[in-house]
């Protein structure tokens, strides 16, 4: 079971893992500009990684109800996951916006 969906899915899923419980808390701790700024750098590399795999590839990725790239499969998929530890890890260090 290793659909071109899963391979993204997991590889977003590890690289918000590291910057939400390692990165983060060392480099931006409860700043949200800090934050915000190794953010980019982190859904950066999502879009490098997979872009430097699918790139004119033409596959086709299945979001629920429709089909869609590889970019903007990663970015959907990229905020399903991080959304919710964005928001356990902003109450947890109290981050104000």
């Amino acid at each position: 079971m290793s659909s071109p969906e899963l391979s993204v899915i997991i590889l977003n899923f590890c690289i918000v893992l590291v910057a939400y419980f390692s990165i983060y808390p060392k480099l931006a701790g409860s700043s949200f500009e800090k934050i915000s700024f190794y953010d980019v750098f982190a859904s950066g590399f999502a879009l490098l990684v997979v872009g430097l795999h699918y790139w004119e590839s033409g596959q086709a990725f299945n979001v629920l109800l429709f089909s869609t790239n590889w970019f903007w499969f990663t970015l959907i998929t990229y905020a399903a996951i991080e959304i919710p530890i964005m928001i356990w890890y902003f109450k947890k260090q109290k981050v104000k916006i």
